[in-house]
């Protein structure tokens, strides 16, 4: 049986892909999660999580957080296009019950906007 979690290449794990989310990168946010976003070149999603202790001082309620991102994220990754993602949650996410939070991340899959086609679609041949 295969494993259900987030296999390792749908991860974004090098500081430099983050820093380079950080520095040019499309922007979503809503109540509890802020992402940023970019293209990545390759042909899946990856997943980069950032969960500070301003969010909550317990590593509990932290690691909590992260795990309902994942899964969400798990569940949606091969309808989204190939970006790099990187998750932020705010201070208001360590109150809120998990359903609202998976709620919330729904919500944040289906605003992400899809990609351009990089070969022309147009209706000329060629």
């Amino acid at each position: 049986m295969p494993a259900a979690g987030l296999p390792r290449e749908a991860r974004v794990r090098r500081a430099g892909d983050f820093a380079a989310l950080r520095q040019a990168s499309g922007r979503l946010g809503g109540r509890c999660f802020s992402a940023r976003w970019r293209p990545n070149g390759l042909d899946h999603a990856r997943l980069g999580l950032a969960v500070s202790k301003r969010v909550s001082k317990r590593a509990v309620e932290r690691n909590r957080i992260k795990r309902l991102v994942r899964e969400s994220f798990r569940r949606v990754r091969h309808q989204l296009p190939p970006i790099d993602l990187v998750v932020m949650a705010r201070e208001a996410t360590a109150a809120m019950p998990g359903n609202e939070l998976l709620a919330e991340l729904d919500a944040l899959w289906r605003r992400l906007p899809p990609l351009k086609p990089t070969e022309g679609t147009g209706t000329i041949a060629c």
